[in-house]
């Protein structure tokens, strides 16, 4: 999980802050001493770290009593506000050009994922705003960096314009311009050389297809995982080109969070997207609100929900959104949910975004197999016609039969109604809006949320009881948003 280690060390360090009223000056310096470690730890550049942790303390001296926070809970939400700020505020859109096409320059080392990235961005700019891309291979150095990205260009049906190795990439990438203008594609994205360090020469060879094309973005391609390393190479190349924004890739394996903590302190840049996995879905938009939030283990609900809408289509939800009201919920309703909860991601990742689960101990080194998925598959699939539409049905003798049936033990198959069964009261409560439904059932099955948050280093169960409260009346507000827009449509 991306910033799993910097997650349980900012959450340790706000143990020292107990009771209620003002904050204690020692407390404070303790709490703020470890914060400081945290994040040099993660491998945050010092002069942001020295930045952040005075902001803080100037904030948080003597910080009174607000809007029904206490001392402590306010310190989170101080830390949470500065960790927002320092990633930037907001989302930053992509530049968009007057007239077409909009061309975009990819930038970065060798290695970092930029090739792939392109085609990511491709995809999602194909899907989403139903462009018509086309990408250009001007990266004549790396072996078989043009036949991977004709390969990529294939598998999203995206036109790549190439003319091999033996060509300048400036005449690559001005042939390629001409072509995208009369076939009238509305985005350009050049996939540019890169090296395994900064030299002359790459720098020379960039600037010269910057003045070229005129690109309305420059994105620079970064490793996360090579934290201050990535805010080095940022400032490297912000130094010789117009950088509009920044791509971190890797994401999913970046344990510390560094590069996304430093680099928009440091090059004054944008972080645009992330890239967080192998797939070519896997490019998210950068919102620095909710990354805060998940540094700091209060979920990320908002981005949970748009991954579950881009994955189902909107009259397939609303039917199964209606089902959940009625509770007419079943088991070919289930089985369609385990499919869209797969395509969504990792399910450890999936359950993270939820509010309060970050910092649960017993989901710390949680891997969800994928065969437990086919398990229960394979359970639904022995069951009858009547027994998928009515789960009451199955009574201790069928379910022995769909144990059977299905090569698995009783016991698994006991363990799936129960869940079945919990899910399908979950759901009800959540389509209208009722998380504290949903928090009392989840303590009921044995997953209190103020044990998640007070049994992970957090001051006490009564403030992550008041900080989960508050992370689920967000998500309850963003959701009833969501529906009153579909409403709308």
């Amino acid at each position: 999980m991306a910033f799993e280690n910097l997650t349980d060390r900012l959450s340790k360090a706000l143990k020292n802050l107990t009771g209620s009223g003002r904050i204690k000056e020692e407390d404070l310096q303790t709490s703020l001493r470890e914060i400081r470690l945290a994040l040099l730890e993660a491998d945050v550049a010092y002069p942001t770290v020295k930045k952040f942790v005075a902001n803080i303390r100037e904030k948080a001296k003597g910080a009174d009593i607000l809007e029904g926070l206490n001392a402590p809970q306010q310190v989170v939400k101080i830390v949470n506000d500065e960790l927002t700020a320092l990633m930037g505020e907001e989302a930053v859109p992509l530049n968009k050009s007057e007239k077409i096409p909009t061309t975009i320059m990819m930038a970065g080392l060798q290695g970092a994922g930029k090739t792939t990235t392109v085609a990511k961005l491709a995809y999602k700019l194909k899907k989403e705003d139903h462009a018509r891309p086309l990408l250009i291979a001007a990266d004549v150095y790396r072996p078989a960096a043009i036949d991977q990205l004709e390969v990529l260009g294939q598998d999203l049906d995206v036109p790549v314009f190439s003319q091999g190795t033996d060509v300048d990439p400036r005449d690559i990438v001005r042939a390629g311009l001409a072509q995208a203008a009369e076939n009238k594609n509305d985005y350009v994205l050049i996939d540019t050389a890169g090296r395994l360090q900064i030299d002359d020469a790459l720098m020379q060879e960039l600037k010269d297809i910057e003045q070229i094309a005129h690109p309305d973005e420059i994105l620079l391609t970064v490793d996360a995982m090579t934290g201050q390393n990535a805010t080095e190479t940022a400032q490297g190349f912000a130094d010789a080109l117009d950088l509009t924004g920044v791509v971190l890739t890797k994401l999913d394996g970046d344990t510390r969070g560094g590069a996304a903590l430093s680099i928009r302190d440091v090059t004054g840049k944008p972080i645009k997207f992330v890239g967080q996995g192998e797939k070519k879905t896997d490019l998210d938009v950068f919102h620095p609100d909710r990354m805060a939030s998940r540094i700091l283990g209060m979920g990320d609900m908002l981005t949970f929900i748009e991954k579950a809408q881009k994955e189902v289509d909107e009259k397939k939800q609303a039917e199964q959104l209606e089902k959940m009201r009625q509770n007419t919920f079943d088991f070919n309703d289930f089985i369609d949910q385990l499919h869209q909860v797969q395509s969504m991601g990792p399910m450890e990742d999936l359950i993270k975004m939820i509010p309060g689960m970050a910092n649960n101990p017993a989901l710390k080194n949680m891997q969800i197999d994928d065969k437990q998925f086919a398990h229960m598959e394979a359970i639904i699939s022995s069951m009858t016609k009547e027994e998928r539409t009515n789960p009451d049905l199955i009574n201790p003798s069928r379910r022995r039969r769909l144990a059977a049936g299905a090569g698995r033990p009783v016991v698994e198959v006991n363990k799936m109604m129960k869940q079945f069964d919990q899910m399908k009261k979950m759901m009800n409560q959540a389509t209208k809006g009722n998380f504290s439904g949903m928090e009392s059932m989840m303590g009921g099955a044995g997953m209190d949320m103020s044990a998640m948050m007070g049994g992970n280093g957090m001051p006490n169960s009564n403030f992550g009881q008041k900080v989960q409260n508050f992370a689920m009346k967000q998500a309850a507000r963003k959701m009833k948003k969501l529906q009153k827009k579909r409403k709308k449509k």
